[in-house]
């Protein structure tokens, strides 16, 4: 907890990068090469691993003692990924629920399917019969062997009847990766347009934009603006903090304008632990951010004090899905990770099989 708040990391994954994954051959070496790429540009001096020690199989143990132990994070989403570049998806189900079996009270869990296989209904239904899942995670690409094809959130034929399916069974949220393209791969379906009429059909599931903010500031906005049921996570964009903290408050400042203060009870934090240690963004934030006098008189700006801040790093997605603030912190207060936060942050990765590495 930071000063007694909630902190949520809305997206973590535990990826496995080994060459013995991979099921696309240049398609999945480029998708590697881009996550190493943003690791290596978006962490600050002392958080950033070798390749060597990247390029692996991140297990579950690691990414929770990143996040609970080297981080200030109270709680974390793991995500069963569909990123079929990859055999098993990237971070596959069996990590999801080893998090959720492990640590109850410090992961939520989302399902995570490829629209475009055949068995799409199907795989959903059975991760929600076996992990209890609050959301579900999307790609808009598919690989296939060497090839890739893409989707659009409006498809009634591709993306409709899952989003049904979704409300039927339960779950609240539907994520969608935006704005970073993962690869050689077309952009059309990265884009922000095809959201509103998902929104507009489903309005009583989220929309989370993951990724919002690093490309289409302006669209996004205005789906801010349009749809309450659009919520944008950032995941990536909260690296910026500390990598390029000037884009940062630009990109803040431009999803926030047109609708104001409603914004910002719509923004979740997210880093996409474990290709990113978590810890530096958030004490950034939490400690040094606020609009600059002049951005809030020119563009009529609310500023982002701590009450607003408490907001973004863990009470909007603890409205979101329901979770009882409260009861959160009281089941947490006392376990194995509260314990050894007690001993004192450890260095950068010192809980890691990159132990010693970072630099």
């Amino acid at each position: 907890m930071l000063d007694g708040a909630l902190v949520i990391d809305a997206v973590a994954h535990s990826y496995d990068f080994r060459d013995t994954n991979n099921a696309s051959g240049r398609y999945s070496q480029a998708v590697t090469d881009l996550i190493f790429g943003a690791h290596t540009a978006l962490s600050p001096a002392g958080y950033r691993v070798p390749r060597e020690q990247f390029i692996r199989d991140w297990d579950v143990e690691e990414t929770a003692n990143l996040l609970f132990v080297e981080g200030d994070y109270d709680l974390a989403c793991h995500h069963v990924l569909q990123l079929s570049a990859y055999r098993d998806g990237g971070s596959g189900l069996e990590k999801a629920k080893e998090a959720k079996r492990r640590w109850p009270d410090r992961f939520i869990v989302y399902a995570g399917v490829d629209p475009l296989r055949p068995d799409a209904l199907e795989s959903l239904e059975q991760q929600v019969e076996e992990l209890d899942p609050v959301g579900l995670k999307l790609y808009p690409s598919s690989w296939s062997g060497e090839q890739v094809r893409g989707w659009l959130m409006d498809d009634p034929e591709v993306a409709f009847p899952l989003f049904a399916k979704a409300q039927e069974l339960g779950l609240k949220v539907v994520a969608i990766h935006k704005a970073v393209p993962l690869g050689p791969v077309p952009m059309k379906h990265y884009r922000m347009d095809d959201i509103d009429a998902a929104a507009d059909a489903f309005p009583e599931l989220a929309f989370e934009v993951v990724h919002g903010g690093m490309a289409f500031v302006e669209e996004t906005a205005w789906q801010l603006a349009r749809y309450p049921n659009v919520y944008v996570n950032l995941e990536v964009t909260a690296s910026l903090a500390v990598s390029a903290p000037a884009q940062f408050t630009q990109v803040l400042a431009g999803m926030i304008g047109p609708s104001g203060p409603g914004a910002i009870d719509r923004l979740l934090w997210g880093t996409g632990c474990s290709v990113w240690h978590p810890q530096p963004p958030l004490e950034w934030f939490w400690n040094s951010f606020a609009f600059p006098q002049e951005m809030l008189e020119g563009f009529g700006l609310p500023q982002i004090d701590r009450d607003a801040k408490r907001k973004i790093v863990g009470e909007n997605y603890a409205r979101l899905i329901g979770l009882d603030v409260e009861d959160a912190k009281a089941r947490i207060a006392e376990d194995e990770f509260a314990r050894r936060r007690t001993d004192g942050r450890p260095q950068p990765y010192a809980t890691t099989r990159s132990a010693g590495t970072a630099g």
